[in-house]
């Protein structure tokens, strides 16, 4: 079926909530007072149980069917937490915490499934248990991790968990997924190289970490161009190139880089980091200097279960007449870690002519808010039916 009129009629309600989480923003396990918001909600609408505290400040709610001779458990995942950029929308609702802002459309999530879940308590037309999961620290603090840790999964027995994000670009409330790796896995790394420094005049006097650290910039390329197999995508990016000292005449002693490195397997995950090792040392060797390495694990990539991918665009083309394969995205995802422990699949909602997210200017289009409701109802409806 299509947008469910129920969901449609609390479009001015949730977009509300949206609105009020837009305001007030919180960072990474901060989020005290959308949790609190949340919890109240669930509460109010009559889940079953809430539990509190699960990824230090997660929430989750569940929801018994009418009937459970399924004995299935889906989980439906949104997270809740903004970003430290400082708003430049201009809204009437904009940030009222300065360096905080919902710039990913966390706020949309959120609010999304707790419409979806405000009609499954009133309905509970299906068979089996629908448990909605309220997380923390998606940008960039594992909080899916810290959630599945804490036994979030064992606890309330969930067998297939799926998540959402609204996608700028795509027609508002369009779907697209894809099965499979779909978001890569985003490593860090940050590399001093020590040299000797000295005056910009006697050059000769010094081991020049710039110079060192430039060749080790050109060098770390051939992961992706000479290592990795041509048909991987493998991404190495050096996002910052830092000096010890900023003087017109100074060769500085050190040098820091800092960046990333997103692959969407296992094994080019680990190539990279071993490339990374053998190279860095070497490349800055080669001009006298010597390289200290930091590799700092991140989200592991996204992948999607072939069957619950299926069945996801399915359940959206009911929704709104389509669903098309989306694109690989080199951007991470914490919801990684809950399809590591779970099958289950993530989908993308199109969020309109939109700014970008991460942008001071973006902000989440209300407009696909029952398509995006709708998706999680039928979601659990489908799969669980009465």
């Amino acid at each position: 079926m299509p947008i469910k009129n129920r969901l449609a009629e609390m479009q001015e309600e949730i977009t509300a909530w949206r609105r009020d989480l837009h305001e007030n923003p919180e960072i990474l396990f901060e989020t005290h007072r959308t949790s609190a918001l949340v919890a109240e909600k669930l509460k109010e609408f009559g889940c079953d149980e809430i539990v509190t505290g699960l990824g230090r400040t997660g929430v989750v709610g569940v929801i018994k069917g009418k009937t459970n001779t399924s004995g299935k458990v889906l989980g439906l995942r949104a997270d809740m937490d903004a970003l430290p950029i400082l708003e430049a929308t201009g809204l009437d609702y904009a940030s009222k915490t300065p360096g905080a802002m919902h710039a990913c459309g966390h706020d949309g999530h959120t609010a999304m499934l707790l419409g979806a879940a405000k009609y499954l308590a009133e309905t509970r037309n299906f068979d089996g248990t629908a448990v909605v999961i309220f997380q923390p620290a998606e940008e960039g603090g594992g909080g899916g991790k810290e959630m599945c840790d804490d036994g979030m999964m064992e606890r309330f027995g969930i067998q297939e968990v799926y998540g959402m994000h609204n996608w700028p670009g795509m027609p508002v409330g369009s779907f697209g997924i894809r099965s499979g790796a779909f978001f890569a896995a985003t490593d860090q790394f940050e590399i001093k190289v020590v040299g000797r420094g000295g005056h910009a005049a006697k050059p000769q006097q010094t081991i020049d970490p710039i110079v060192a650290a430039s060749q080790v910039v050109t060098a770390l390329q051939s992961i992706a161009s000479r290592n990795a197999d041509p048909v991987e995508q493998v991404v190495v990016s050096v996002t910052s190139f830092e000096s010890s000292s900023t003087a017109f005449n100074v060769i500085p002693a050190h040098v820091t880089l800092r960046g990333t490195i997103r692959t969407m397997s296992k094994e080019s995950r680990a190539l990279a980091e071993e490339r990374l090792k053998a190279i860095v040392p070497s490349a800055a060797a080669a001009f006298g200097a010597k390289a200290e390495i930091e590799w700092l694990p991140g989200y592991p990539a996204m992948v999607n279960t072939l069957e619950q991918t299926e069945f996801a665009a399915e359940v959206a083309k009911s929704v709104s007449g389509d669903c098309v394969e989306a694109a690989i995205t080199m951007g991470g995802e914490d919801f990684a870690y809950m399809l590591e422990e779970r099958p289950g699949a993530y989908i993308l909602v199109g969020n309109g002519d939109s700014a970008d997210v991460h942008n001071p200017e973006y902000n989440f289009n209300d407009e696909a808010i029952p398509a995006g409701c709708s998706w999680w109802a039928e979601i659990v409806e489908k799969r669980m039916p009465a």
